[in-house]
């Protein structure tokens, strides 16, 4: 019925009716392809998930992420930074800031004076470099740090750590010789 209809719009539209067969025959052998295409895939997928194929996926029964939101044009690079967990890839001035309340932190770790003066020296460098940046972008609001300024609060929070260490082991003494220290467990204690 469908075959008589196709001849019958290719006739109204002024081709002969041996050029409308032929149309219709490779319309129809067109179709057959794509249904066994789809037949074949509709298969292997039945036979996928009879192996178990499908079974224990990540987000089985849960919602799809990003699922219903607008696409961003940058998506991938997003995800990029997400899934392999990058760091540093922000513009200077974001990482500077970041750079600048951790320093404090990432000096105290140092127990030399001339590492201190050196990272010190860098993250100024990085300041100044990002102040002359020339590709625009957003401001640099921090400020450089005074090197020999820095180095003597490190100092003073060294010295303070040390004399807390100091009073923290006096007190052990003193707790160790009025005999307040639990003796320790019968299996630790050697002969």
């Amino acid at each position: 019925m469908q075959r008589v209809s196709e001849y019958r719009s290719a006739r109204r539209s002024g081709s002969s009716g041996a050029e409308a067969i032929e149309q219709v025959d490779d319309d129809e052998q067109e179709q057959a392809q794509i249904t066994d295409f789809a037949a074949k895939a509709d298969f292997e997928i039945r036979q996928a998930t009879a192996r178990g194929d499908f079974d224990n996926l990540k987000y089985a029964g849960k919602p799809i992420p990003g699922l219903g939101t607008t696409l961003d044009p940058d998506w991938w690079v997003k995800g990029l930074i997400e899934r392999e967990q990058l760091s540093g890839l922000a513009p200077a001035p974001f990482r500077l800031r970041t750079e600048d309340a951790e320093l404090d932190g990432k000096l105290d770790q140092q127990y030399m004076e001339s590492r201190v003066r050196e990272l010190l020296e860098d993250f100024n460098r990085q300041v100044v470099d990002a102040r002359r940046q020339l590709l625009g972008g957003p401001p640099v609001v921090t400020k450089t740090r005074d090197v020999e300024q820095e180095i003597e609060r490190w100092r003073e929070r060294r010295a303070a750590r040390r004399s807390q260490v100091e009073q923290d082991e006096a007190a052990e003494r003193e707790a160790a010789q009025q005999g307040e220290v639990k003796r320790s467990p019968w299996w630790r204690r050697r002969r």
